[in-house]
Protein backbone atom coordinates (compact mmCIF):
# COMPACT_ATOMS: atom_id res chain seq x y z
CA UNK A 1 0.00 0.00 0.00
CA UNK A 2 2.78 2.41 0.96
CA UNK A 3 4.76 1.52 -2.18
CA UNK A 4 1.70 2.24 -4.34
CA UNK A 5 1.39 5.70 -2.75
CA UNK A 6 5.10 6.48 -3.26
CA UNK A 7 4.81 8.16 -6.71
CA UNK A 8 2.13 10.56 -5.46
CA UNK A 9 4.06 11.35 -2.28
CA UNK A 10 7.27 12.04 -4.24
CA UNK A 11 5.35 14.23 -6.68
CA UNK A 12 4.03 16.43 -3.84
CA UNK A 13 7.40 16.57 -2.08
CA UNK A 14 9.12 17.57 -5.32
CA UNK A 15 6.60 20.34 -5.97
CA UNK A 16 6.97 21.79 -2.45
CA UNK A 17 10.78 21.66 -2.56
CA UNK A 18 10.92 23.23 -5.99
CA UNK A 19 8.58 26.00 -4.87
CA UNK A 20 10.90 26.81 -1.95
CA UNK A 21 14.00 26.75 -4.19
CA UNK A 22 12.40 29.06 -6.75
CA UNK A 23 11.47 31.56 -4.02
CA UNK A 24 14.95 31.32 -2.44
CA UNK A 25 16.57 31.92 -5.85
CA UNK A 26 14.35 34.79 -6.95
CA UNK A 27 14.20 36.66 -3.62
CA UNK A 28 17.72 38.20 -3.81
CA UNK A 29 16.84 39.87 -7.13
CA UNK A 30 14.22 41.97 -5.34
CA UNK A 31 15.22 45.44 -4.16
CA UNK A 32 13.81 44.69 -0.74
CA UNK A 33 16.25 45.29 2.10
CA UNK A 34 14.39 43.44 4.87
CA UNK A 35 16.51 40.75 6.51
CA UNK A 36 13.98 38.03 5.62
CA UNK A 37 14.72 38.69 1.94
CA UNK A 38 18.43 39.52 2.16
CA UNK A 39 19.01 36.28 4.10
CA UNK A 40 18.69 34.39 0.81
CA UNK A 41 21.92 36.06 -0.41
CA UNK A 42 23.89 33.85 1.93
CA UNK A 43 23.14 30.11 1.41
CA UNK A 44 23.64 29.90 -2.34
CA UNK A 45 25.92 26.88 -2.10
CA UNK A 46 23.41 25.14 0.17
CA UNK A 47 20.57 25.98 -2.22
CA UNK A 48 22.60 24.59 -5.11
CA UNK A 49 23.27 21.34 -3.26
CA UNK A 50 19.60 21.03 -2.34
CA UNK A 51 18.69 21.63 -5.98
CA UNK A 52 21.00 18.83 -7.10
CA UNK A 53 19.42 16.58 -4.49
CA UNK A 54 16.05 17.45 -5.99
CA UNK A 55 17.35 16.38 -9.40
CA UNK A 56 18.02 12.99 -7.83
CA UNK A 57 14.50 12.92 -6.36
CA UNK A 58 13.10 13.75 -9.80
CA UNK A 59 14.93 10.79 -11.26
CA UNK A 60 13.51 8.58 -8.49
CA UNK A 61 10.07 9.91 -9.34
CA UNK A 62 10.57 8.89 -12.97
CA UNK A 63 11.77 5.42 -11.94
CA UNK A 64 8.71 5.06 -9.69
CA UNK A 65 6.52 5.48 -12.74
CA UNK A 66 5.47 9.13 -12.68
CA UNK A 67 7.67 11.63 -14.46
CA UNK A 68 7.71 15.26 -13.39
CA UNK A 69 6.31 17.82 -15.87
CA UNK A 70 8.66 19.57 -18.32
CA UNK A 71 7.96 22.90 -16.59
CA UNK A 72 9.17 21.42 -13.29
CA UNK A 73 12.44 20.36 -14.89
CA UNK A 74 12.88 23.74 -16.62
CA UNK A 75 12.41 25.59 -13.34
CA UNK A 76 14.80 23.26 -11.52
CA UNK A 77 17.49 23.65 -14.19
CA UNK A 78 17.02 27.43 -14.00
CA UNK A 79 17.56 27.33 -10.24
CA UNK A 80 20.74 25.28 -10.62
CA UNK A 81 22.06 27.55 -13.38
CA UNK A 82 21.30 30.73 -11.42
CA UNK A 83 23.03 29.55 -8.27
CA UNK A 84 26.03 28.37 -10.29
CA UNK A 85 26.23 31.77 -11.99
CA UNK A 86 26.53 33.52 -8.63
CA UNK A 87 29.09 31.25 -6.98
CA UNK A 88 31.22 29.76 -9.76
CA UNK A 89 33.72 32.68 -9.69
CA UNK A 90 34.75 31.39 -6.27
CA UNK A 91 35.89 28.08 -7.68
CA UNK A 92 39.14 27.04 -9.34
CA UNK A 93 37.30 27.12 -12.70
CA UNK A 94 37.35 30.92 -12.75
CA UNK A 95 40.28 33.15 -13.65
CA UNK A 96 42.04 34.52 -10.56
CA UNK A 97 41.12 38.13 -9.93
CA UNK A 98 44.28 38.76 -7.90
CA UNK A 99 47.35 37.10 -9.47
CA UNK A 100 49.65 34.86 -7.52
CA UNK A 101 52.99 36.30 -6.48
CA UNK A 102 55.73 35.82 -9.01
CA UNK A 103 59.31 34.84 -8.25
CA UNK A 104 60.85 37.17 -5.70
CA UNK A 105 62.47 40.17 -7.33
CA UNK A 106 65.71 41.59 -5.90
CA UNK A 107 67.68 44.75 -6.50
CA UNK A 108 71.40 44.99 -7.28
CA UNK A 109 72.30 44.47 -3.60
CA UNK A 110 70.36 41.23 -3.41
CA UNK A 111 67.64 42.70 -1.22
CA UNK A 112 64.00 41.99 -2.00
CA UNK A 113 62.62 44.71 -4.22
CA UNK A 114 59.05 44.44 -3.00
CA UNK A 115 58.04 43.62 0.60
CA UNK A 116 55.78 40.76 1.58
CA UNK A 117 53.44 40.74 4.55
CA UNK A 118 50.39 38.98 5.93
CA UNK A 119 47.07 40.15 7.38
CA UNK A 120 45.03 38.11 9.84
CA UNK A 121 41.40 39.17 10.20
CA UNK A 122 39.47 37.61 13.05
CA UNK A 123 36.03 38.18 14.55
CA UNK A 124 36.77 36.87 18.04
CA UNK A 125 33.13 36.88 19.29
CA UNK A 126 32.97 39.30 22.20
CA UNK A 127 31.69 36.71 24.71
CA UNK A 128 34.35 34.17 23.71
CA UNK A 129 37.00 33.75 26.41
CA UNK A 130 39.41 31.40 24.61
CA UNK A 131 42.05 34.01 23.94
CA UNK A 132 44.64 31.28 24.44
CA UNK A 133 43.53 29.65 21.17
CA UNK A 134 43.94 32.88 19.24
CA UNK A 135 47.35 33.52 20.82
CA UNK A 136 48.46 30.03 19.69
CA UNK A 137 47.34 30.85 16.13
CA UNK A 138 49.16 34.19 16.18
CA UNK A 139 52.31 32.50 17.45
CA UNK A 140 52.04 29.77 14.79
CA UNK A 141 51.50 31.98 11.74
CA UNK A 142 53.12 35.22 12.96
CA UNK A 143 50.99 37.58 10.83
CA UNK A 144 52.32 41.09 10.36
CA UNK A 145 48.97 42.80 10.85
CA UNK A 146 46.08 41.78 13.12
CA UNK A 147 42.56 43.07 12.49
CA UNK A 148 40.54 42.01 15.54
CA UNK A 149 36.76 42.46 15.55
CA UNK A 150 34.09 42.25 18.29
CA UNK A 151 36.84 43.02 20.80
CA UNK A 152 36.02 44.63 24.15
CA UNK A 153 38.32 45.74 26.96
CA UNK A 154 38.78 42.12 28.11
CA UNK A 155 40.11 41.16 24.69
CA UNK A 156 42.35 44.20 24.61
CA UNK A 157 43.85 43.17 27.95
CA UNK A 158 44.56 39.66 26.59
CA UNK A 159 46.15 40.87 23.35
CA UNK A 160 48.16 43.74 24.80
CA UNK A 161 50.82 41.19 25.81
CA UNK A 162 51.81 40.91 22.13
CA UNK A 163 55.06 42.88 22.30
CA UNK A 164 55.92 42.11 18.67
CA UNK A 165 53.07 44.43 17.58
CA UNK A 166 54.20 47.86 18.81
CA UNK A 167 51.89 49.87 16.54
CA UNK A 168 48.23 49.79 17.56
CA UNK A 169 44.80 51.33 17.22
CA UNK A 170 42.32 50.43 19.97
CA UNK A 171 38.55 50.85 20.01
CA UNK A 172 37.20 48.52 22.74
CA UNK A 173 33.39 48.39 22.92
CA UNK A 174 30.96 46.10 24.74
CA UNK A 175 28.32 46.17 21.96
CA UNK A 176 29.96 43.53 19.68
CA UNK A 177 31.39 46.22 17.39
CA UNK A 178 34.68 47.03 19.06
CA UNK A 179 37.83 46.56 16.99
CA UNK A 180 41.60 46.59 17.39
CA UNK A 181 44.52 46.86 15.01
CA UNK A 182 47.95 45.44 15.88
CA UNK A 183 50.82 45.98 13.44
CA UNK A 184 54.51 45.18 13.22
CA UNK A 185 54.82 48.10 10.80
CA UNK A 186 54.56 51.81 11.65
CA UNK A 187 51.15 53.44 11.29
CA UNK A 188 50.25 57.02 10.43
CA UNK A 189 47.08 59.09 10.03
CA UNK A 190 45.16 56.68 12.24
CA UNK A 191 41.43 57.34 12.44
CA UNK A 192 38.51 55.68 14.14
CA UNK A 193 35.46 56.66 12.08
CA UNK A 194 31.75 56.03 12.46
CA UNK A 195 30.69 55.86 8.84
CA UNK A 196 26.95 55.27 9.34
CA UNK A 197 25.99 54.37 12.92
CA UNK A 198 27.42 56.07 15.99
CA UNK A 199 28.09 52.79 17.81
CA UNK A 200 29.68 51.02 14.82
CA UNK A 201 33.27 52.18 14.25
CA UNK A 202 35.77 51.51 11.51
CA UNK A 203 39.54 52.01 11.44
CA UNK A 204 41.48 53.80 8.71
CA UNK A 205 45.25 54.21 8.68
CA UNK A 206 48.35 54.24 6.53
CA UNK A 207 50.85 51.40 6.95
CA UNK A 208 54.53 51.92 6.19
CA UNK A 209 56.25 48.80 4.85
CA UNK A 210 60.00 48.23 4.53
CA UNK A 211 61.51 50.25 1.71
CA UNK A 212 59.25 53.23 2.43
CA UNK A 213 56.29 51.62 0.69
CA UNK A 214 52.96 52.86 2.11
CA UNK A 215 49.43 51.55 1.71
CA UNK A 216 46.00 52.49 3.06
CA UNK A 217 44.32 50.02 5.41
CA UNK A 218 40.62 50.06 6.28
CA UNK A 219 38.92 47.75 8.78
CA UNK A 220 35.12 47.62 8.82
CA UNK A 221 32.39 45.65 10.57
CA UNK A 222 28.89 46.90 9.67
CA UNK A 223 25.81 45.55 11.42
CA UNK A 224 24.08 42.64 9.64
CA UNK A 225 20.46 42.58 8.52
CA UNK A 226 19.17 40.22 11.21
CA UNK A 227 16.66 40.10 14.06
CA UNK A 228 18.09 41.89 17.09
CA UNK A 229 20.52 43.87 14.92
CA UNK A 230 18.97 45.76 11.99
CA UNK A 231 15.69 44.72 10.41
CA UNK A 232 16.95 46.08 7.10
CA UNK A 233 20.29 45.84 5.28
CA UNK A 234 20.32 49.58 4.54
CA UNK A 235 22.93 50.55 7.16
CA UNK A 236 25.28 47.77 6.05
CA UNK A 237 24.82 48.59 2.37
CA UNK A 238 25.37 52.30 2.97
CA UNK A 239 28.53 51.70 5.01
CA UNK A 240 30.06 49.56 2.27
CA UNK A 241 29.17 52.03 -0.47
CA UNK A 242 30.26 55.09 1.53
CA UNK A 243 33.70 53.53 1.87
CA UNK A 244 33.70 52.44 -1.79
CA UNK A 245 32.76 55.98 -2.84
CA UNK A 246 35.66 57.35 -0.80
CA UNK A 247 38.02 54.92 -2.52
CA UNK A 248 36.64 55.53 -6.02
CA UNK A 249 39.40 56.78 -8.31
CA UNK A 250 41.99 56.76 -5.53
CA UNK A 251 44.47 54.55 -7.44
CA UNK A 252 46.69 54.16 -4.38
CA UNK A 253 47.69 50.90 -2.65
CA UNK A 254 44.72 49.91 -0.50
CA UNK A 255 43.64 46.95 1.63
CA UNK A 256 40.13 46.63 3.08
CA UNK A 257 39.45 43.86 5.56
CA UNK A 258 36.92 42.88 8.19
CA UNK A 259 33.63 41.13 8.79
CA UNK A 260 31.31 42.70 6.22
CA UNK A 261 28.29 40.65 7.39
CA UNK A 262 27.76 40.05 3.70
CA UNK A 263 28.81 37.24 1.41
CA UNK A 264 31.35 37.65 -1.36
CA UNK A 265 28.82 37.04 -4.13
CA UNK A 266 26.03 39.35 -2.95
CA UNK A 267 24.86 42.26 -5.05
CA UNK A 268 26.05 44.77 -2.44
CA UNK A 269 29.56 43.32 -2.21
CA UNK A 270 29.82 43.27 -6.00
CA UNK A 271 28.78 46.93 -6.09
CA UNK A 272 31.43 47.66 -3.46
CA UNK A 273 34.22 46.04 -5.51
CA UNK A 274 33.08 47.61 -8.78
CA UNK A 275 32.83 51.11 -7.30
CA UNK A 276 36.07 50.92 -5.31
CA UNK A 277 37.89 48.95 -8.05
CA UNK A 278 39.26 46.61 -5.38
CA UNK A 279 39.74 42.90 -6.04
CA UNK A 280 38.74 39.78 -4.16
CA UNK A 281 41.62 37.26 -3.83
CA UNK A 282 39.11 34.43 -3.35
CA UNK A 283 37.92 34.72 -6.94
CA UNK A 284 39.43 31.75 -8.75
CA UNK A 285 40.70 30.23 -5.49
CA UNK A 286 37.78 29.08 -3.33
CA UNK A 287 35.01 30.03 -0.93
CA UNK A 288 36.99 30.15 2.35
CA UNK A 289 33.77 30.10 4.35
CA UNK A 290 34.47 31.71 7.74
CA UNK A 291 31.01 31.67 9.38
CA UNK A 292 29.46 29.71 11.14
CA UNK A 293 32.39 27.88 12.72
CA UNK A 294 30.10 25.55 14.68
CA UNK A 295 27.80 24.52 11.82
CA UNK A 296 29.52 22.74 8.91
CA UNK A 297 26.27 22.64 6.93
CA UNK A 298 25.62 26.40 7.17
CA UNK A 299 28.79 28.29 6.34
CA UNK A 300 29.50 31.21 4.04
CA UNK A 301 32.26 33.78 3.45
CA UNK A 302 31.63 36.79 5.71
CA UNK A 303 35.22 37.80 6.50
CA UNK A 304 36.94 39.55 3.64
CA UNK A 305 40.21 40.99 2.39
CA UNK A 306 39.97 43.22 -0.69
CA UNK A 307 43.03 44.54 -2.48
CA UNK A 308 43.93 47.23 -4.97
CA UNK A 309 45.93 46.05 -8.03
CA UNK A 310 49.20 46.86 -6.25
CA UNK A 311 49.27 43.43 -4.58
CA UNK A 312 49.84 39.80 -5.50
CA UNK A 313 48.84 36.80 -3.41
CA UNK A 314 51.27 34.39 -1.77
CA UNK A 315 48.67 32.45 0.19
CA UNK A 316 45.12 32.68 1.46
CA UNK A 317 43.67 30.34 4.03
CA UNK A 318 41.01 29.84 6.66
CA UNK A 319 42.65 29.04 9.98
CA UNK A 320 41.73 26.84 12.92
CA UNK A 321 38.78 27.36 15.25
CA UNK A 322 39.50 29.59 18.21
CA UNK A 323 36.27 29.55 20.20
CA UNK A 324 34.47 32.12 18.06
CA UNK A 325 31.58 31.60 15.65
CA UNK A 326 34.02 32.83 12.97
CA UNK A 327 37.19 31.22 11.68
CA UNK A 328 40.22 33.54 11.39
CA UNK A 329 41.21 34.51 7.84
CA UNK A 330 44.88 34.84 6.83
CA UNK A 331 46.07 36.44 3.60
CA UNK A 332 49.76 36.66 2.69
CA UNK A 333 50.60 39.07 -0.11
CA UNK A 334 53.34 40.92 -1.92
CA UNK A 335 53.36 44.65 -2.45
CA UNK A 336 54.37 45.25 -6.08
CA UNK A 337 53.40 48.90 -6.58
CA UNK A 338 52.23 47.80 -10.02
CA UNK A 339 48.69 48.95 -10.75
CA UNK A 340 48.66 47.84 -14.38
CA UNK A 341 46.52 44.75 -13.80
CA UNK A 342 43.26 44.54 -15.70
CA UNK A 343 40.62 46.59 -13.95
CA UNK A 344 37.50 44.81 -12.68
CA UNK A 345 34.29 45.86 -14.43
CA UNK A 346 32.89 49.24 -13.51
CA UNK A 347 29.27 49.61 -12.37
CA UNK A 348 26.71 49.50 -15.15
CA UNK A 349 24.16 52.28 -15.51
CA UNK A 350 21.56 50.28 -13.60
CA UNK A 351 24.11 49.54 -10.88
CA UNK A 352 25.02 53.23 -10.66
CA UNK A 353 21.34 53.97 -10.18
CA UNK A 354 21.17 51.39 -7.39
CA UNK A 355 24.27 52.90 -5.75
CA UNK A 356 22.74 56.38 -5.94
CA UNK A 357 19.47 55.06 -4.57
CA UNK A 358 21.27 53.48 -1.61
CA UNK A 359 23.35 56.56 -0.90
CA UNK A 360 20.23 58.74 -1.01
CA UNK A 361 18.38 56.82 1.72
CA UNK A 362 17.57 58.40 5.08
CA UNK A 363 20.26 56.22 6.66
CA UNK A 364 22.87 57.72 4.35
CA UNK A 365 21.57 61.21 5.09
CA UNK A 366 22.18 60.65 8.81
CA UNK A 367 25.70 59.49 7.99
CA UNK A 368 26.51 62.93 6.57
CA UNK A 369 26.87 64.24 10.13
CA UNK A 370 29.35 61.52 11.06
CA UNK A 371 33.05 61.11 10.34
CA UNK A 372 33.85 60.19 6.76
CA UNK A 373 37.33 58.76 6.14
CA UNK A 374 39.81 61.39 5.05
CA UNK A 375 41.69 59.44 2.38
Amino acid sequence: MIFNELPGMLFKVNLVLLGFLVVATCAPWLRIRHWSVRAFDFPRLQILLLSLALVFLGILQSLAGTSMPILWWLLLVSVVATQLWWIWPYTALHRKEVPGAEKKATDLTGKEQFPEFSVLSCNVLMTNRRSDLLLVIIDKYSPDILAILESDQWWQDQLDILDCYPHRVACPLDNKYGMHLYSKFPLSDQQVNCLVERDVPSISTKVKLPGDHVFHLHIIHPKPPAPGENDFSTARDVELLVLAKALEGLNEPTVVTGDLNDVAWSRTTRLFTKLSQLRDPRVGRGFFNTFHADHWFARWPLDHVFLSPHFQINDIRRLEKMGSDHFPMLVSMRFTHDSSQTDPPSPSESEKALIDDTLNTSVAAKADSLDIPKI
